[in-house]
């Protein structure tokens, strides 16, 4: 195993972003205004830093700068600066988590490349505890973190649908209660805060009372009235402002389809994904029902039945 924290890149090379593998790319979050944040970044200043990574079985995979290469890839850049260390995957993982140590991972991070160095290569926690030169304390609440989340959360984690810090709040329930917890927080667009006062509500209630407060923080308050009784909208205007919403989110949701495939995600993700599309084309077709039912449209102008 060559674990070389430190050591020298073995070869700099210029290669196309799609040679380039991303194995290490379910341990790292990559939100999309940071990734957006990148792309932007070489468009206005080429590429300031190179991609760090490592060989295996005859593959070249990054370990650091995978918003480098996905924002090549959107750019269609022909190459990117590339330098080549001497390491295994666990090596890579250990460097991973030694080269951030100044910027900050997010703590989910740290867990799944401590709980990847732990079940996947085989390293005992005392032995990563010193790779990684932190206290075997540190290493076992990274790896009870990791192990804590159920597949679901996870997946939810890495499509952005919940931040990193709430799911961190999600792992004090047991894994068989996180997804009921997940689906009222993502329906409900809740805020760390909110999710952190959540769970502290279930936990101090009796397991027979968790469907009610479940309930009850589904449904969301009724928005308080903004200057008087007039500032409301009209039915008109609110028909106009949700179909405005609903297209803009269309737009988004089709760009995203056509960027990658379902299965590149991953199958824990795909299976996530999948079910909330599907999920979307039933209410899809049943909105188109209803439209058939209620637009008539001659021309341009029409009235509704």
């Amino acid at each position: 195993m060559v674990l070389g924290v430190t050591g020298e890149p073995t070869s700099t090379l210029d290669l196309a972003p799609g040679e380039l593998g991303e194995a290490l790319c379910a341990m790292r979050l990559c939100p999309p205004p940071a990734q957006q944040a990148m792309q932007l970044s070489l468009s206005r200043l080429g590429q300031l830093t190179a991609v760090q990574a490592y060989r295996v079985a005859g593959r070249v995979e990054v370990f650091d700068g995978l918003k480098r290469v996905r924002a090549a890839r959107a750019l269609s850049w022909p190459e990117l600066r590339v330098e080549v260390h001497g390491l295994d995957a666990a090596g890579a993982k250990v460097r991973v988590l030694c080269c951030n140590a100044s910027t900050g991972l997010a703590e989910l991070e740290e867990a799944w490349l401590v709980r990847s160095l732990y079940r996947e290569d085989r390293l005992s926690q005392p032995q990563i505890a010193v790779l990684v030169a932190r206290h075997k304390s540190w290493v076992c609440r990274r790896l009870a973190l990791a192990e804590s989340l159920s597949d679901e959360l996870s997946a939810s984690v890495r499509l952005g649908l919940v931040t990193a810090t709430a799911a961190a709040e999600l792992a004090r329930l047991q894994r068989c209660n996180q997804d009921a917890v997940l689906r009222v927080i993502t329906r409900r667009g809740l805020t760390t805060r909110q999710t952190a006062q959540l769970v502290h509500t279930l936990l101090a209630a009796a397991p027979e009372q968790w469907p009610g407060l479940l309930e009850q923080a589904s449904t969301p308050m009724p928005p308080a009235p903004k200057g008087g009784a007039g500032a409301r909208r009209t039915p008109g205007e609110q028909l106009v402002a949700d179909s405005w919403a609903m297209k803009r989110l269309a737009v988004r949701l089709h760009a995203r389809l056509l960027e990658r495939s379902l299965t590149s995600l991953g199958t824990p993700v795909c299976v996530v994904v999948s079910g909330e599309l599907a999920e979307l084309r039933s209410t899809l077709g049943a909105l188109i029902t209803t439209l058939d039912a209620r637009l008539i449209v001659p021309g341009v102008s029409g009235a509704a039945a």
